[in-house]
């Protein structure tokens, strides 16, 4: 297992991170999302544990908080010592009925943030994310909540989650010019089947020194094969379609990835994550389970090696349709040069 820092920061975290989305289930989504009981939640965590693994990630909404405990219980349960592990957690969807049992107000915050330490047992959060941009709220009154955490010792580390670049950078200026915490990290969806990221996300984490943290990187499951052909209504997307990604090309990019998969001898899905960690701007790649077998093939997925032919097959079925301005910036660059 390697280990990158936190965007610029002197954090250490593995490679592949474990999701803990798939812990407890419940009722709606949670449901089809996962059903793993605690027995379960432990032996995954001790599997990601004994092979380096020491990201482990979840939300307070995850199974209305029930993520969150079992988490807290399993390391407990396995004895694994609190500094071995970088815990991360968000906070932003709704907890309750009232009107700010929501969002990232200084007023949820500092409740959910608390709410999230009790639940996990622990003393303190090594990386606390506000999972999505609340509108309502100004930028500055969530960046000083999040400082007040930090200061307070609740809170080592902050970022963000399924924010656009404008954001990103705006609140990375605000906190500068402040002297409120940086914000470290970016946790997005970033696929061979859903590059977006790469438009304007990726360049702004270039430039301002920002890690990415990848979920579904296996496109809700579609990326491991099992989805295509004869297979469309097995498994979780037939009942939570999510992320939606354009099926055909997803079906050309699947084809490619069987071919280099059959040649290494290696799983479709240890392709998908494989280009991910290919990838100079990527962190960590959370990758969460149901079933130990699972959790096993996705971490053999660090040692996959990819020539620069896999990449170029791999770059040419899944790159990004030219959209304006990239284009124009591709054509002045050149003329440039």
């Amino acid at each position: 297992m390697k280990y990158r820092t936190l965007g610029r920061s002197g954090l250490k975290v593995s490679q592949l991170c474990l999701g803990t989305m798939t812990f407890h289930g419940g009722d709606g989504m949670w449901k089809a999302i996962g059903q793993v009981g605690q027995d379960e939640a432990d032996a995954l965590v001790k599997t990601a544990f004994d092979a380096g693994i020491n990201f482990v990630d979840t939300a307070d909404v995850y199974s209305d908080g029930a993520s969150e405990t079992m988490l807290g219980q399993a390391i407990r349960n396995l004895g694994i010592p609190r500094n071995e592990l970088v815990i991360a957690t968000k906070a932003f969807g709704r907890t309750g009925e009232g009107p700010n049992n929501r969002g990232t107000s200084r007023y949820h915050l500092m409740d959910a943030c608390k709410a999230s330490l009790d639940r996990m047992g622990v003393d303190h959060i090594d990386l606390y994310q506000l999972h999505g941009f609340d509108t309502e709220t100004p930028l500055e009154e969530q960046l000083e909540a999040l400082h007040t955490l930090v200061q307070h010792g609740h809170v080592r580390y902050v970022g963000v989650s399924n924010w656009a670049a404008w954001q990103l950078s705006k609140a990375l200026g605000i906190a500068e010019r402040k002297g409120l915490t940086p914000i470290r990290s970016i946790q997005s969806y970033y696929t061979l089947a859903g590059r977006d990221l790469e438009r304007e996300i990726v360049p702004a984490l270039r430039e301002e020194g920002v890690g990415l943290m990848v979920w579904s990187p296996l496109a809700g499951g579609y990326l491991s094969g099992k989805y295509t052909g004869q297979n469309d209504d097995d498994g979780r997307r037939a009942s939570f379609d999510f992320p939606p990604i354009d099926r055909d090309k997803a079906d050309r990019i699947v084809e490619v990835m069987r071919g280099i998969a059959k040649d290494k001898e290696v799983s479709v899905s240890q392709i998908a994550l494989a280009w991910l960690l290919h990838q100079e701007v990527v962190t960590s790649v959370i990758v969460g389970a149901k079933r130990l077998d699972q959790l096993q093939d996705n971490i053999a997925a660090t040692q996959v090696r990819l020539s620069d032919a896999d990449l170029g097959a791999l770059g040419e079925v899944s790159a990004l349709a030219k959209e304006y301005p990239g284009w124009m910036f591709e054509m002045q660059q050149a003329r440039h040069d």
